[in-house]
């Protein structure tokens, strides 16, 4: 039974790992304040760099569930374009909270076995977060490197898979002006940060799971 435990921690690690890479950079907006510049995002869209993140906080407010209307500043927005942003809305929280839950599994599972003075058995001599990086590690390596080859590509990909039979995501700046306050290399560092993050912390996982600790999950 301790054992199917340790088989449960594998997936719920990976998804810890997963979501809390694309959680910082949600939460974070001092990671897009300081982009506004070197892209150029006031001189495309004619504001001031306090309406840029004025609007900004109004769209990430939005898609967090931080308030119930969507808004982007001063800049109007269409039917069509608020209808994506609902979409992204979900998409969002259902990461937080994913996040949420398997950190509070993967706690649960340590104060166990804390309490038992013991630890999860491990998987042919390596913890379930040496797995967990294994399997995301070459997964995500795999898709950062096919990403890179065509960003663009991978971009409309992602809105296909994620937002699929919809069209709402191709905005036309005249009628959604948002959509310049968010290029498409915005995006582009929002990929890196979360693919820098999420190997960085794989790295770790396979570096402490490799090692004979009693109490490591």
């Amino acid at each position: 039974m301790k054992k199917l435990w340790s088989y449960v921690a594998v997936p719920a690690t990976a998804l810890a790992v997963f979501t809390g890479s694309i959680a910082w950079v949600l939460l974070v907006r001092a990671f897009y304040y300081v982009q506004i510049g070197p892209l150029g995002v006031c001189a495309a869209s004619g504001l001031t760099a306090e309406q840029v993140r004025a609007a900004y906080g109004d769209v990430m407010d939005y898609c967090l569930g931080l308030r119930p209307d969507f808004a982007a500043g001063v800049l109007p927005f269409s039917a069509e374009g608020a209808s994506h942003f609902a979409d992204v809305r979900m998409l969002f929280l259902l990461n937080l909270a994913v996040l949420a839950g398997t950190l509070l599994l993967l706690l649960g599972l340590k104060l166990a076995c804390r309490r038992r003075h013991t630890a999860l058995p491990r998987l042919n001599g390596r913890t379930p977060g040496f797995w967990a990086a294994c399997v995301l590690g070459g997964l995500s390596l795999t898709v950062g490197a096919l990403a890179a080859t065509d960003f663009d590509r991978a971009f409309t990909m992602f809105h296909r898979i994620f937002f699929p039979g919809k069209e709402n995501w191709l905005f036309d700046p005249a009628t959604d002006p948002v959509i310049v306050l968010l290029p498409e290399a915005f995006f582009r560092n929002c990929a890196i940060a979360i693919g820098v993050t999420l190997l960085g912390l794989c790295l770790w996982l396979v570096l402490t799971g490799r090692k004979q600790k009693k109490k490591a999950l």
